[in-house]
């Protein structure tokens, strides 16, 4: 069984929902199972500022991760239209992989959520995105074919599952943002499970 590395940040719950989505897209493609990971929050005092093991969600990440999947879907919440500091951490200590390759030629997609329509969400995904294309991944989005895209008065988008929470994170996510957020993962798992049988 193939995995794909679903690889999140979630403050208060939003991302987390939309990783569970992608995931259970991941997971409908036979032969194809999504790893749920996240990272752990950072501190500006001190470097870490969580336990070893996380209280609830997905386990911590770990290099082999990266390296033992067959693709990516990375998600953080947009802070000012960028990806949050615990992602951006994690991602600036993946040299290892990157000067190996470990990641040269796999599919990989992004997600967020912000609090407002106008939040930053797509500037949050490309700039996830930009280490991605360093790491030599090939970017999955989602083709207009997905009717919810031209439907949804909330999140979606061409460069990712995207959703908007509100001001006090009380936005359930949209009938549309799930669909997307599933269309997602199975996009990128079907893509995967292609580039696998070369």
């Amino acid at each position: 069984m193939h995995e794909i590395l679903v690889l999140y940040y979630s403050h208060r719950g939003a991302v987390r929902a939309l990783a569970e989505l992608i995931a259970r897209g991941i997971d409908a493609v036979p032969g194809v199972a999504a790893r749920l990971r996240t990272v752990p929050r950072v501190s500006t005092v001190c470097e870490a500022i969580e336990g070893d093991i996380p209280e609830r969600g997905a386990p911590y990440v770990e290099i082999r991760d990266l390296e033992e999947c067959i693709g990516l879907a990375l998600g953080s919440p947009s802070r000012f239209g960028n990806m949050a500091a615990p992602m951006k951490y994690f991602l600036d200590g993946t040299a290892g992989p990157w000067l190996s390759g470990a990641l040269a030629g796999k599919p990989a997609c992004v997600f967020t959520s912000s609090a407002s329509p106008h939040g930053g969400q797509e500037s949050t995904l490309l700039s996830m995105m930009i280490p991605l294309l360093h790491h030599g991944l090939l970017l999955v989005g989602l083709p207009f074919s997905e009717p919810d895209l031209t439907r949804t008065r909330t999140g979606g988008s061409p460069y990712g599952a995207t959703h908007v929470a509100g001001p006090d994170d009380s936005n359930p996510i949209s009938d549309e943002e799930k669909r997307l957020a599933v269309a997602l993962g199975r996009r990128l798992a079907e893509t995967a499970l292609k580039l696998v049988a070369r």
